[in-house]
């Protein structure tokens, strides 16, 4: 009896074993198809080309890097056009906001200009620039206090012989009233104060041509704009006007450079930006053209001038 116990118990074993094995071994229609569909080659959605017309109008500090940019992006979408003019923040405003170009640069934020409709706009800062004071190497000055910087804009100190200077008639260059670096200078440089008559110019470009070819001339440029010595920046109150100084806050002039678009970026404006804002851009070739990253500020400024630590 008890030997029959046991062949029947093993016997039992036998099944369970066999029964587990069958269904571990089955593959159903759904093992099938899961099995196929790993096996299949992921679809991949075909890359179209870009191609057209953007343009791009506004700050003439801004020019220089959007321009680079701009031809770099086209040797690697030969079938794209960029044209990117200058003018001044205010027209770079003015232009977007009637739709006449599809970003408009500007040193200063849309809320700061006069007509031009913010709420409209949108922003991108995809740079900082620091800005200076610059001379004809031939005035004998490398630094100048505020205050003395204020007098000279506003003719009340009128030969640089009164800040140890060369003995030369002090010539002024300003840019025009729709400039964004104009607007950057007087408010931080000149703490709000109106600049006194002298020579106006369009472009940043032929402010330093004009400073470099008239003895005893000052005007303002964007750092950007010192890559020879044809022109002296000032350092202010002792700080030199370095990218360092800017990112700390330590140096008081400078402004976000802002893309504007009306509404939300969109197609090639905002494929365009987008490629401002990588790294190959923001890296290098905006650090090579004399900009800083916005990544790399420490203190950071709203549209009423305000400053404070991040």
């Amino acid at each position: 009896m008890k030997r029959l116990k046991n062949l029947s118990l093993l016997t039992l074993l036998a099944a369970l074993m066999v029964f587990m094995a069958a269904c571990g071994g089955t593959t159903t229609s759904t093992d099938k198809k899961e099995s196929t569909a790993k096996k299949e080659a992921p679809k991949t959605e075909e890359v179209k080309e870009l191609s057209g017309t953007l343009s791009i109008s506004g700050s003439s500090a801004m020019q220089p890097l959007v321009a680079a940019a701009a031809e770099e992006f086209m040797a690697e979408n030969p079938k794209v056009d960029i044209q990117v003019n200058a003018g001044g923040s205010g027209t770079g405003l003015s232009q977007v906001a009637e739709g006449s170009v599809q970003i408009g640069n500007s040193d200063v934020f849309a809320e700061e200009k006069e007509g031009i409709p913010a709420d409209q706009l949108v922003d991108h800062k995809v740079a900082v620039v620091g800005m200076t004071a610059a001379v004809n190497p031939k005035v004998g000055i490398k630094d100048i206090k505020k205050a003395d910087l204020i007098k000279v804009f506003t003719g009340k100190i009128t030969n640089w012989k009164e800040l140890g200077g060369a003995d030369q008639k002090i010539v002024l260059v300003n840019r025009p009233d729709s400039s964004g670096t104009r607007a950057i200078f007087n408010k931080f440089a000149l703490d709000g104060a109106t600049p006194a008559e002298g020579i106006t110019e369009d472009s940043s470009n032929t402010v330093k041509k004009i400073i470099n070819e008239t003895d005893g001339a000052i005007g303002y440029l964007a750092f950007s704009y010192f890559t020879d010595e044809t022109v002296t920046p000032l350092a202010i109150d002792g700080v030199e006007p370095t990218a360092e100084n800017v990112q700390s806050g330590k140096f008081p002039v400078w402004a976000y450079q802002h893309s504007y678009t009306k509404g939300e970026a969109a197609d090639l404006a905002k494929t365009f930006l987008d490629y401002m804002m990588s790294d190959d851009i923001q890296n290098t070739l905006l650090q090579e053209q004399g900009y800083l990253p916005v990544t790399k500020m420490q203190v950071e400024r709203d549209a009423n001038g305000n400053q404070k630590n991040l």
